[in-house]
């Protein structure tokens, strides 16, 4: 039996060998072939494996790897993926990004820095159906209830890992702050007038009393604070938990040794009564701060990743597949390539895919961020996640499950957001050697106090150590640049800019240059065709069919003009072989016999087709009109031209024009005849233009201009344009455009409009000086924060701070980062 998947996280030949060598160790798999391009799986099997069995061998191989059937969101041959990501993802990943981009199957904490991992979200929606009688039944289709006959409902999705773990804070710390108050209470009772706690009982008892109202805090509330600390001192790798973990856990043990043996402590950490000092309400109101920042970040997380979780939400369940003139409603989870759906008004559509029948306004904005409906008729392509408008209409489903653009966009944004930025460099190089720093200053400082201190030295030297340890967390350190990454990846996502990864969007402030490509980019890339000479009378028709044969085949615009021109005017397109394509020259093919060559003057250059002068001339006539033209030669007699119209996008000349007075050089390099590249350039305001360029033309000039020290933007849309948004520092793609393009290039502007790339400058530019921020907020709590808890106040002013303000104040340098970072969201891109 021989079955076909895709699998993706496919990186290189390593990954491929790596999955292969996986598959075939599985029991009924003969024979495991992946192709590196696509991803394609090509399994062999001897006896039935399910896909469940699949994923889980690639999952124990490597978290990133995903198999599924092409052209579905799950399923094999029972449709059981949808159960087995329903719950989530099932990869958890470090907010802080420690390890880059490595992932793990269990939620447990970062073996590096010890924050909680958080769950991806699963990139499939839910499709399990429940009674609304019985919720216990649950199937993955519609259909009835088993119990009783009562139609099934969508079920709605699990409460998310996010949301659990940040419930499980929520109820620990009400349980830390229930238990630490009193003991806060009794231990300040001496400040409160009249105080009538020694009245009630002898003080030897309300110190066993705070003892015990600590250990519920200590021993279930704050434990993990204490196992991540001993784990990052036996693996060496100390965080923000080392310091928190050794500075309560003295504290508490000091406080527990005190108040059984008190004897064995000198007089300077006794009170006037013999009592020794203790710490049981330093330790336990600590903890409990320590525990709300905790509970802060994961709300600020899930807020974070709101972007991801909103563009989830834009698939439907489920739609309704026509056939053979019957509406039933089916999972999305079962919608293949090839399948009519009829979309209702005001439903998401399911897919990508093709109108067949009606029309009807559609509202894109989720996806492009233009806020104006498009209007659909027939023919016209809809993609998923949009919502339609007052209309119903049916449609081709052409791409479906992970195939589709707004599957493509939720990946991309969901791995941006997890990469990782060249600035947070600075950070990691400042984390690593700041928390054995601050142990050993706490250690000078016990030790100076103990010294030179007033009486009771030790005392003072012991509260002001732990006040360093606690106010020196670094944990506003380490959230300072994902956290804005985070945030400014899904803003980015919610206009229609996506970001593959966090250096592009640090580098995408710094640009000189950028160099544009014509037609799809700078125009509307919807051209048609407003000629078709021929020098014999009669022939204009067979050179437009023959043209159009060719144009079938090939990816460029200009081409679907010509086929579009030539259905409309009825002709006929006789069959072709042979093709191909030469990239900045044009198309060959075998037609009927007949050799037929269609392009530039450098292909007939190479073809050694003469061109006569009297064709030329009207050529020239129409390139001055701004018009595309490609000469027809057939048996290598040049026999007429096709002229194509591409009006220039209402946006092009004020988004140039904003860019140049943003001191970037703007260059349009296009494969097009010289006079049509200049009228263009002349009604956009450009000096700077090449024409006739091929894709070795426009790599070569990024390579010039990147090794005089420009930072060179690319932005194309077409095959020819990849080698050049490759080698460019930034690499911008029109979503219009191929596939290849965005492949290619780092930044993908969803509508195809160069007035994306303002609001990409500008949202790299507000992402970066949040950061900066962010780091100016960390460092200066620290800066500040350590000296005077270190004691530097209190022979001029005074000034101790104690362990309990230390711990707010640490708490305070992480909601300032936090609360910093999400203001992203209220950021308008104009």
């Amino acid at each position: 039996m021989e079955h076909v998947y895709k699998v993706s996280g496919i990186q290189c030949g390593a990954c491929k060998e790596k999955i292969e060598t996986t598959l075939n160790a599985i029991e009924g798999v003969a024979d495991a072939n992946v192709e590196l391009s696509d991803g394609t799986t090509t399994l062999e099997m001897t006896a039935h494996v399910t896909l469940e069995a699949l994923q889980q061998a690639l999952l124990d191989a490597d978290p990133s790897y995903r198999i599924y059937v092409p052209g579905k969101t799950g399923g094999c041959h029972e449709n059981t993926n949808s159960k087995l990501m329903v719950n989530g993802s099932g990869i958890y990943y470090c907010p802080m990004h420690c390890e880059g981009e490595k992932t793990y199957t269990q939620p447990n904490s970062c073996p590096i820095c010890g924050m909680d991992l958080l769950e991806q979200p699963s990139l499939l929606p839910s499709a399990l159906y429940t009674c609304p009688m019985h919720p216990e039944v649950i199937e993955d289709k519609p259909g009835d209830c088993r119990i009783c006959d009562m139609g099934l409902v969508a079920r709605e999705p699990d409460e998310g890992a996010e949301q659990k773990a940040y419930r499980d804070l929520l109820q620990k710390l009400k349980i830390a702050a229930a238990f630490s108050s009193p003991v806060f209470i009794i231990a300040m009772g001496e400040m409160i007038p009249g105080n009538p706690l020694p009245d009630l009982m002898k003080l030897k008892y309300w110190d066993w009393l705070q003892f015990l109202l600590t250990l519920p805090v200590v021993f279930y509330a704050c434990r993990m604070f204490f196992q991540r600390a001993w784990q990052s001192i036996i693996s060496m790798n100390l965080n923000m938990f080392t310091l928190i973990g050794i500075g309560t856990g003295v504290a508490f043990a000091f406080s527990v040794f005190g108040l059984l043996y008190p004897g064995v402590f000198p007089e300077e950490f006794k009170t006037d009564t013999g009592s020794v000092h203790l710490y049981f309400e330093a330790t336990a109101v600590i903890l409990t701060l320590a525990l709300l920042g905790q509970l802060l970040e994961a709300r600020a997380h899930s807020q974070t990743s709101g972007a991801i979780k909103a563009l989830l939400n834009l698939t439907p369940s489920e739609t309704t597949l026509v056939e053979n003139g019957i509406d039933r409603v089916i999972s999305i989870h079962d919608v293949n390539a090839g399948n009519q759906l009829r979309v209702k008004p005001g439903a998401k559509i399911p897919v990508d895919g093709k109108i067949t029948e009606g029309g009807s306004s559609v509202d894109e904005s989720m996806i492009t961020g233009e806020p104006i409906p498009v209007d659909k008729a027939a023919g016209d392509t809809v993609t998923s996640g949009t919502i339609n408008g007052p209309r119903s209409f049916v449609m081709l489903a052409e791409k479906v499950g992970a195939d589709t653009l707004l599957s493509q966009i939720i990946q991309m944004v969901n791995d941006a957001s997890r990469s990782r930025a060249p600035i947070q460099k600075l950070a990691d190089s400042i984390a690593k050697y700041f928390v054995p720093a601050v142990i050993g200053i706490s250690l000078i400082t016990f030790i100076v106090w103990a010294i030179y201190g007033p009486e009771p030295a030790l005392v003072y030297g012991f509260v002001n150590a732990i006040a360093v340890l606690i106010i020196s967390c670094p944990c506003a350190l380490g959230l300072a640049t994902p956290m804005s990454v985070m945030v400014g990846v899904g803003k980015g996502a919610q206009s229609g800019i996506l970001i593959k990864n966090a250096e592009a969007l640090q580098t995408l402030q710094k640009i000189d240059v950028l160099i544009t490509d014509k037609t799809g980019t700078i125009t509307e890339g919807k051209p048609s065709v407003n000629q078709v000479y021929s020098q014999y009378e009669g022939e204009e028709d067979t050179l437009l069919e023959m043209a159009a044969s060719l144009s079938q085949h090939s990816e460029h615009p200009l081409s679907g003009a010509i086929v579009q021109y030539a259905k409309d005017q009825q002709a006929n397109l006789p069959e072709s072989s042979r093709f191909e394509a030469l990239p900045g020259k044009g198309i060959l093919g075998l037609i009927d016999n007949h050799q037929v060559a269609m392009g530039n003057p450098r292909l007939f250059e190479q073809l050694a087709i003469v061109i006569e002068s009297e064709l030329k001339s009207r050529v020239e006539q129409q390139q001055r009109l701004g018009h595309t033209v490609s000469y027809i030669a057939i048996d290598g007699s040049c026999r007429g031209f096709i002229a194509i119209f591409d009006a220039i996008k209402t946006s092009s000349p004020q988004a140039i024009a904003a860019l140049m007075t943003k001191g970037i050089q703007v260059i349009m390099m296009t494969g097009d005849n010289a006079n049509t590249a200049a009228t263009v350039a002349n009604e956009l305001g450009l000096s700077n233009f090449e024409a006739e360029c091929l894709p070795e033309n426009k790599l070569n000039r990024v390579k010039n201009l990147q090794a005089e020290g420009k930072i060179v933007a690319m932005t194309g849309d077409g095959i020819n344009d990849s080698p050049a948004l490759a080698q460019a520092d930034i690499g911008i793609a029109m979503g219009t455009g191929t596939d290849v393009a965005m492949e290619s290039a780092e930044i993908t502007l969803v509508s195809g409009d160069l007035s994306g790339i303002l609001k990409a400058v500008q949202l790299s530019h507000a992402v970066m000086t949040n950061i900066r921020q962010n780091l100016f907020f960390a460092f200066i709590y620290n800066a500040l924060g350590v000296p005077i808890a270190a004691g530097i106040l209190f022979p001029t002013f005074g000034i101790l701070l104690s362990p309990m303000t230390a711990a707010v104040a640490m708490s305070l340098s992480s909601v300032s980062v936090i609360s910093n970072s999400l203001r992203l969201r209220k950021l308008k891109l104009a």
